[in-house]
């Protein structure tokens, strides 16, 4: 049985060693996994449509996407669940007879790996985001699901900040949903909030961090979306002051834990140990 991964590029991925090493251990107690492999495609953009035709007539069970195509398949599938419905992307597909049905788990990865690695619940806690992309959209949204004290946008491109609050203008409820600016004091910030990165920005060698994180008093942990480098420049000003913190290899395992559930029924926690140490051994740490 097929499960894949479509992104461009793809070679980085840990999603293939992660969900292997599921099969693998699994297939030891239920047989039925012993023919499943998960494999990683490069499709471009443009390619994305043809590619899931394919992998359809040739019977594959489940598909994970990212980048270029989380938000493109919105339109491709023919039932969205609510996750992905509100973030407007789609990272896990499940066929369902000729067509696909479209999840999205990166929020559950997130409120999962906050809480299992930080100790904190988004509900009733307030909430710095960093960026306003399609990472910082999931990232928004579930925590407005989860009913968090209030949402502070901070991103340097005006014209993206405002595209994400209107977006998220329908689902905030009474949820206070404000913006940071990128410099400058941080007005009216709660006591007691999260920082989440949601930008690239520490992903390559010599990035700065995304933000100053003196700039917000009173803060109470830091996450960084990022898992490689494991310690990314805002982490490292996250020890220098002594606030707890923790990179994204738990978001990246439990969305990944998550989307195998979609596809087998089999509950996400009895997963991701198994993901969790498959990624840490590919990584070296």
């Amino acid at each position: 049985m097929g499960l894949a991964l479509i992104g461009h590029p793809v070679g980085h991925s840990l999603s293939p060693v992660m969900h292997n090493a599921a099969l693998a251990e699994l297939a030891q107690s239920y047989p039925r996994f012993g023919n499943w492999h998960y494999d990683a495609f490069d499709i471009e953009a443009g390619d994305l449509a043809g590619a899931l035709d394919r992998m359809g007539k040739l019977g594959f069970a489940g598909v994970n996407l990212t980048v270029p195509h989380k938000v493109t398949a919105v339109n491709m599938v023919s039932v969205l669940d609510v996750r992905a419905r509100d973030a407007g992307a789609v990272n896990t597909l499940l066929r369902d007879g000729d067509s696909w049905k479209g999840f999205n788990t990166d929020g559950y990865g997130l409120a999962t790996g906050i809480r299992l690695e930080l100790g904190i619940e988004l509900r009733n806690t307030p909430v710095v985001l960093l960026g306003a992309g399609g990472a910082a959209r999931g990232a928004a949204v579930e925590c407005l699901r989860a009913g968090c004290a209030g949402l502070w946008v901070v991103n340097r491109s005006r014209p993206n900040r405002d595209a994400l609050l209107a977006h998220l203008a329908p689902l905030a409820g009474k949820v206070p949903v404000r913006t940071l600016e990128s410099d400058g004091p941080a007005d009216g910030l709660a006591k007691g909030a999260i920082v989440i990165n949601a930008t690239s920005v520490g992903l390559k060698p010599g990035d700065p961090a995304p933000a100053d994180l003196a700039r917000f008093p009173g803060i109470a942990a830091v996450y960084d979306m990022i898992y490689n480098p494991p310690v990314t420049q805002l982490l490292a000003q996250a020890k220098a002051l002594g606030l707890p913190h923790a990179n994204g290899l738990g978001m990246l395992v439990h969305q990944g834990a998550k989307a195998f559930e979609i596809w087998t029924e089999l509950p996400a926690p009895e997963t991701a140990r198994i993901m969790r140490e498959a990624a840490a051994m590919a990584l070296g740490s």
